[in-house]
């Protein structure tokens, strides 16, 4: 009687995740896959390198706007102005950080594609990570891989409490 050993399956590797907080109504936890929920985008970007000159990349994935404005962020919608105070911190799992503002991304103001890329040259991202990237920065230093927090923050102190105080 022969016996037949099978091979233990390996755990599949896990889905890198993407926290969205602060400033919204829905807070979320975000795969590569749940941003398929959204239009897809796709742009070829020229990025110029400072070590490796310049990159050209074709980019896929929803718009960071579209994604944001479904978390809810909790500015007054009748006050078209009052969006303009919030500010976008995303950082990647490679402890790069990028700044942007709310005006950037939102149509009614620069309107910018930025987008949560889910692949990069046909390739997914589901283990690594959403990307973001800024088609219209010329220089690829806003380009974040690996995203795994994007802070929305509408909350903090006016320059005139610091000016009266």
């Amino acid at each position: 009687m022969s016996q037949s050993l099978t091979q233990p399956t390996p755990p599949a590797p896990s889905l890198a995740e993407l926290a969205l907080s602060g400033d919204l109504a829905r807070p979320a936890r975000l795969t590569v896959p749940d941003l398929f929920a959204w239009p897809r985008h796709r742009v070829r970007v020229s990025f110029e390198c400072a070590t490796s000159g310049v990159r050209h990349h074709g980019f896929e994935g929803p718009l960071l706007h579209d994604v944001l404005r479904d978390a809810g962020p909790r500015f007054d919608p009748a006050r078209r102005k009052d969006r303009l105070r919030f500010l976008i911190a995303v950082a990647g799992a490679d402890g790069h950080h990028a700044l942007l503002t709310w005006a950037e991304i939102d149509p009614d103001f620069a309107g910018a594609p930025v987008l949560l890329a889910v692949g990069i040259d046909g390739t997914p991202l589901d283990r690594a990570g959403p990307q973001l990237v800024l088609p219209q920065d010329r220089c690829g230093a806003r380009h974040i891989s690996g995203i795994n927090a994007i802070r929305v923050e509408g909350r903090y102190p006016s320059w005139s409490d610091e000016i009266s105080g």
